[in-house]
């Protein structure tokens, strides 16, 4: 048996989507030229549009334009204050986070470069920030917040509308990367009260290489790729990916369904607590944040003595799909810095690992891995120095 568990990494097309995905290949005119063509194309982009917009409850008057991932959204938001910096803003502070991914994290630095300040607010045990620390990290120079809504290494659900709130009382604009919350819990961008919201539709079962950025009313924005201003109004220049689109479409308006929604915090999160269990039934070992604070479909877990990438190379000897980490560094074997975050010592933050369900995870999937993942752990702790050591350190202590 194969059983997939790296759901926050990437995930595989919905049958839906796919048959979307495949059946407008044909649907490829350019949208911008009045030939039968381009106006068959517009006018399928439309419903996508409306498909989008209705989904995510956004205003006519927003923006939504697609991009190639959220690591690409994230950039253009993050750039466009650097931009406004060189060009002569003296606002040159933004306030983030320590759980960031990392294309929130490898932007920043890039505007440090050039003079820009970033403040990193910490996490508590649970993955949050603390909201005074974010109120008082707040100066008459910040031009922006970001903050990831739910973490792709530990699932910890951020108070994104308490956060918006804080930025909007204070005049600061307000971004977050939404890529592990489509899906999993529910996304209104009106209720959520952000400017700026990034995802990518290969996280919620669609098709990689299609995103989107969710820009407010007024907010302001930098394209990050130029080209023809009749594209997405100039702000994002290339020619779009016409069936992506369509299929990202249907994509969101079964991933934020209020009956997939449903599956999600009832029947997943119930497959998440059978597999959680199991795996705190066994010694030493651990998982982190509580649940009423993460996405119901993640464990992140520790063996003591066991480092992660061992696990992942004998769950996949098994057929079992699982990661370490940021799902865009797995190959990384230092430390999770999100999960030392949570107050883990390098040491056993080395070992974590995630298993991550989605709606097509099945009791079946969950129930081999309960019956395989002792034996794993009982062969690796058998051949680990690590766990020896400090199973004979305890007993002298003893």
């Amino acid at each position: 048996m194969e059983v997939y568990l790296d759901n926050n990494s990437t995930t595989p097309l919905d049958s839906k989507v796919k048959e979307v995905l495949c059946n407008t290949t044909d649907i490829f005119g350019n949208a911008n030229v009045i030939y039968q063509k381009g106006i068959e194309v517009r006018a399928k982009l439309n419903e996508a549009y409306d498909i989008i917009y209705d989904s995510l409850n956004a205003n006519d008057e927003d923006d939504i334009i697609f991009t190639s991932s959220t690591t690409e959204g994230n950039n253009a938001v993050i750039k466009t204050f650097l931009d406004r910096f060189l060009k002569g803003s003296k606002k040159n502070h933004i306030i983030t986070t320590i759980a960031e991914h990392s294309s929130i994290k490898s932007p920043l630095a890039y505007c440090k470069s050039f003079g820009m300040e970033v403040t990193y607010l910490g996490t508590n045990e649970n993955g949050l920030i603390d909201l005074d620390e974010l109120k008082n990290a707040i100066t008459d120079k910040t031009a922006l917040i970001s903050v990831l809504t739910a973490s792709n290494e530990t699932g910890a659900i951020q108070p994104i509308k308490e956060i918006s709130k804080i930025a909007k009382e204070a005049g600061v604009y307000f971004h977050t990367d939404g890529a592990q919350a489509l899906g999993k819990i529910k996304v209104n961008l009106q209720d959520l009260g952000v400017d700026y919201f990034t995802f990518s539709a290969h996280k919620f079962h669609g098709p990689k290489g299609i995103g989107g950025l969710f820009i407010k009313n007024k907010a302001p924005f930098t394209p990050l790729i130029h080209g023809s201003k009749n594209v997405m109004g100039g702000k994002r220049a290339g020619s779009l990916y016409n069936n992506g689109i369509f299929a990202m479409a249907k994509a969101i308006e079964l991933a934020n369904s209020d009956e997939n929604l449903k599956f999600m915090n009832e029947k997943i999160a119930y497959l998440r607590d059978k597999l959680e269990n199991a795996i705190l039934s066994i010694e030493d070992t651990k998982s982190y944040v509580d649940k009423k604070y993460r996405l119901p479909n993640i464990v992140v877990a520790s063996f003591k003595g066991i480092e992660g990438e061992s696990m992942l190379w004998d769950m996949n000897q098994n057929g079992i799909y699982i990661s370490t980490g940021s799902s865009c560094s797995s190959e990384d074997l230092e430390a999770s810095a999100v999960v030392e975050a949570l107050g883990e010592t390098p040491e056993i933050a080395n070992t974590t690992v995630m298993f991550v369900l989605s709606r097509f995870t099945t009791e079946k999937e969950i129930d081999y891995v309960i019956e395989k993942l002792p034996k794993i752990v009982q062969r690796l702790r058998e051949i680990s120095m690590t766990y020896a050591k400090q199973q004979a350190f305890s007993t002298f202590i003893e």
